[in-house]
């Protein structure tokens, strides 16, 4: 990455608590928590923004689905890191190699074919929208969602995930964080407990 960081091996006080919490096997820590450890506190937010919008138990929409319009906006903001994450991840969730293939393939093309539903695709040029053209959001797209079966709650969780990947992907993206080292796909378990980052 383009800054300086903190490795594992010279952490120390909250950074240390905090690397305790969310390392991998052998004591490895994701390279985008590597990045906040100038500032263990914005450390702090981002874990608990993405744990409660990708991993809550009270989260309506399956995981697998939060995980693929991540990636989705991830590959419009042209986000290799969390592509790389999050469609592991996904894959893992659905378990169907054949099926995660075709996903990527129709998240990279933005063509929808046979893999969606008319629900999730309604989702997914909502948060493209979101993505590519905030400030034309209006309450026709609002309604459009409710028209394609969406919930008010649901949609609350639709724009979240949308506005954390759009966050995630500029902290990616503009300290030069890659995967180099990483452990792709883990992710903590789905727990009200936002201290609970036991890896699946």
């Amino acid at each position: 990455m383009w800054i300086e960081h903190i490795p594992y091996e010279k952490a120390q006080g909250q950074l240390l608590k905090l690397y305790d919490r969310v390392k991998g096997p052998n004591n490895n820590v994701d390279n985008l928590i590597l990045a906040h450890s100038l500032r263990p506190h914005t450390a702090e937010g981002h874990m608990m923004l993405y744990k409660n919008v990708l991993h809550h138990p009270r989260n309506k929409i399956p995981t697998w689905f939060l995980e693929a319009m991540g990636v989705y906006v991830s590959m419009l903001n042209g986000c290799e890191y969390c592509i790389n994450h999050h469609f592991t991840g996904m894959k893992r969730l659905i378990k169907d190699d054949a099926r995660s293939a075709a996903i990527h393939a129709e998240l990279s093309s933005g063509k929808w074919g046979d893999v969606f539903d008319s629900k999730e695709i309604a989702a997914l040029e909502h948060v493209c929208k979101l993505t590519e053209a905030p400030a034309e959001i209006s309450p026709d797209d609002i309604q459009a969602l409710r028209n394609a079966g969406w919930d008010d709650g649901e949609i609350l969780e639709i724009n979240q995930l949308a506005s954390y990947f759009n966050y995630a992907n500029r902290t990616v993206t503009g300290l030069g964080v890659t995967t180099q080292g990483d452990i792709l796909g883990l992710s903590p378990s789905d727990t009200e407990h936002l201290d609970d980052w036991h890896h699946r």
